[in-house]
């Protein structure tokens, strides 16, 4: 089992995206600095907010990239390569259009799937770090999608989203630690309930 070195969650930054779909990953992220007691200073030289902490035994290093979403690789590669952390140290939380809001799933590798921040920390890292999807659901229509996700939830989309993030939470002594297979265990068996009863969408392909 290979231990988590570095959680970069991805967003873009300022006041008028933080609430935005596009921004989870800062949510998740930034969840877990309050519940650390940890600050994120900015690291010029890693263009991003950094926080290095002790996550259940673990030293981890928190990451919000500052480059804005299309070109997170740059912040995550530069951190990455600094601290000398493999790909497969890295765990990547971001939004996902493929899931509804509520569902969260734990995969490594793959390809970007239409996410222009995961495609540019592919190009930088390569592709065999970990990623926590966390759904947001698809506007049905692949041409909205740009508009979609730089626009905060609804209510109702963002009740289960943060119950996903919640779950992710519960899920991060076993990430941290390495025991993927547990920790997707766990968190898949919270989130069935959720996506059972969200019923499926028929979404398109998200917009590369």
């Amino acid at each position: 089992m290979t231990p988590i070195r570095l959680i970069a969650g991805l967003g873009n930054p300022g006041r008028e995206y933080a609430d935005n779909r596009h921004n989870v990953g800062f949510w998740f992220v930034d969840e877990i600095a309050r519940k650390a007691g940890a600050n994120l200073r900015t690291e010029s030289r890693f263009h991003g907010l950094a926080a290095r902490v002790n996550l259940h035994g673990q030293e981890v290093w928190l990451f919000e990239p500052q480059t804005y979403m299309n070109v997170s690789g740059q912040a995550v590669g530069a951190l990455a390569s600094f601290y000398k952390i493999a790909s497969e140290e890295i765990l990547v939380v971001h939004d996902e259009l493929d899931l509804p809001p509520g569902s969260a799933r734990l995969k490594r590798g793959g390809g970007a799937g239409g996410h222009n921040g995961l495609k540019d920390i592919i190009a930088h890292t390569g592709p065999d770090f970990w990623r926590l999807r966390i759904g947001i659901g698809h506007p049905g229509d692949k041409n909205a999608v740009a508009d979609f996700v730089l626009h905060r939830p609804s209510q109702a989309e963002e009740a289960p989203m943060r119950a996903a993030l919640d779950s992710g939470l519960s899920a991060l002594p076993l990430i941290v630690s390495g025991d993927m297979a547990g920790a997707m265990r766990r968190l898949h068996m919270k989130v069935r309930d959720q996506d059972s009863g969200a019923g499926s969408q028929g979404k398109p392909d998200p917009e590369s």
